[in-house]
């Protein structure tokens, strides 16, 4: 296998005990995976239904197509973050942020060149630096899950090119403060490195807001972040998203995409700039649901793992007890029961121990989940 290919991963092994468990009869509690159950605002539905009937939108869709929605984008940006960005070099559509990360890091780099991210990161991460040839460089966390840069060695600093961050954190849920993103900004910009944001839940935040690294970073800043609807509007299915930032970024990766895609469907950019006018409320009526289901299933769970209160997210991430392998664990869970987490390690180095579980159920359903993962606990483990 080539050294550019990743590995399989553990979530494929835990596909393989669901499949498993549901050709048992056991009924699926799937809590694996960030795919909500809850439904997107309308209005951009409907913008993406009267799309389908306008032949305008069959072709090709090259750059000028994609205008009208990174002007949306970056109206929407300034609206909130206060910065004005040009569409027409500072902004690029994107199918999904997870497609614009990994040809991001090829726009950026060169081979053999390094990448600094937490140790416990969005699994797509690491496979994105090995497709582009760099050294993942996991950088430790401190007890309040933020990274600590002073833990870096010198030969990550010497090689490194990139500084990736992604807050609110999947799949901590970790809400960055403000100092915490000036801090890498300043670190960034003094070891002359590319800061990438991801930032796909910056609406999913149960008191205040999300901070903007590229906002805070302002004009010109050596900081390229990304967007997408998947989170915000629950349209993870259509893959649209957008990179806002430094020009020089931007042009390289608009190079690396001309090269490989023709951006997302036309009619899906209509979906798109009508879901970045959804008001306020209804994205904040989201974030409060997913805070009661944090809130509730943090309470039921919290003598059982070890967590932090919930800040934000679609998650709550908990440390099992002492001496348990989380991947060992989450099969055996999952295919006695038919409960489903994500096992720790498949978010790096630093998640061996811990596990994921996404809020993506009814609190009726999330609360059985307490109960089941307590009992299993203490059936098979005490």
């Amino acid at each position: 296998m080539s050294s550019r290919v990743p590995p399989p991963s553990v979530f494929l092994e835990m596909d393989r005990a669901k499949r498993e468990a549901k050709a048992k009869g056991l009924p699926l509690l799937d809590l694996s995976i960030g795919s909500t159950d809850l439904l997107p605002p309308r209005p951009p539905l409907e913008a993406l239904k009267a799309a389908l009937d306008d032949p305008l939108t069959y072709g090709y869709c090259l750059k000028s197509c994609t205008l009208a929605f990174l002007e949306a984008a970056v109206a929407w940006f300034h609206g909130r973050f206060g910065l004005e960005l040009d569409p027409t070099s500072e902004a690029l559509s994107l199918i999904g942020s997870q497609e614009g990360l990994a040809h991001l890091l090829l726009a950026l780099t060169e081979p053999e060149e390094g990448l600094l991210l937490p140790e416990v990161a969005y699994p797509s991460y690491f496979g994105a630096a090995q497709v582009a040839g760099l050294k993942a460089w996991p950088i430790p966390l401190r007890e309040d899950l933020l990274p600590d840069f002073s833990q870096i060695p010198q030969e990550a600093l010497r090689k490194a090119r990139v500084l990736l961050l992604n807050y609110p954190n999947n799949p901590t849920g970790r809400v960055a403060p403000r100092a915490f993103l000036e801090e890498a900004l300043a670190f960034a910009e003094a070891q002359g490195l590319w800061l990438i944001h991801d930032n796909p839940y910056v609406d999913q935040v149960f008191f205040g807001r999300a901070e903007s690294a590229l906002a805070l970073g302002g004009k010109g800043a050596r900081v390229v972040e990304l967007f997408s609807l998947s989170k915000s509007y629950h349209l993870a299915g259509f893959r649209l998203g957008f990179a806002l930032g430094h020009r020089e970024a931007i042009r390289a990766l608009e190079a690396v995409k001309s090269a490989v895609d023709f951006n997302p469907y036309a009619g899906i950019l209509r979906m798109g700039i009508v879901a970045l006018q959804t008001p306020p409320g209804v994205l904040q009526g989201y974030a409060k649901t997913y805070a009661r289901r944090a809130e509730s299933l943090y309470e039921a769970l919290k003598e059982t793992l070890r967590m932090r209160p919930p800040e934000g997210t679609m998650y709550l991430w908990g440390r099992l007890p002492e001496g348990l392998n989380d991947l060992e664990f989450a099969k055996r869970l999952v295919l006695k029961t038919g409960l489903a987490l994500s096992p720790g390690q498949g978010f790096g180095p630093g998640g061996k121990g811990y596990v994921r579980l996404a809020l993506v159920r009814p609190e009726e359903d999330l609360l059985r989940a307490a109960e089941i993962l307590k009992t299993f606990l203490k059936e098979a483990y005490d």
